[in-house]
């Protein structure tokens, strides 16, 4: 039976989260795409030569959901933060969203 992690990716808005997520799991790079609040995904993976399932669940970056994100964090086991190279600002706040992993998930530490 295949182990099942929950991975949540985090970051501003149309910094391509859903572009990175759609490209990892479905091995093709999309041009265009219509942002949503949310979208889940999953994907059968070899880990250790463990075989794994993650269920990715890509989130809005619009602050008006920001509520909603701290249940999708405490659900979740794993996080990638995603930045774009074209927006200092969406870089910046990077550690917020890494705050926010800490405080929901009451940890001091996460690396």
């Amino acid at each position: 039976m295949a182990t099942e992690y929950k991975i949540v990716v985090l970051g501003d808005g149309g910094v391509g989260k859903s572009c990175i997520t759609i490209q990892f799991i479905q091995n093709h790079f999309i041009t265009e795409y219509d942002p949503g609040i949310e979208d889940s995904y999953r994907k059968q993976v070899k880990i250790d030569d463990d075989i794994c399932l993650l269920d990715v669940l890509d989130t809005a970056g619009c602050e008006e959901y920001s509520a909603m994100r701290d249940q999708y964090i405490k659900s979740g086991e794993g996080f990638i933060i995603v930045y774009s190279i074209c927006s200092k600002r969406s870089l910046e706040e990077t550690p917020t969203f890494r705050e926010q992993i800490l405080r929901v998930k009451d940890l001091d530490f996460c690396p």
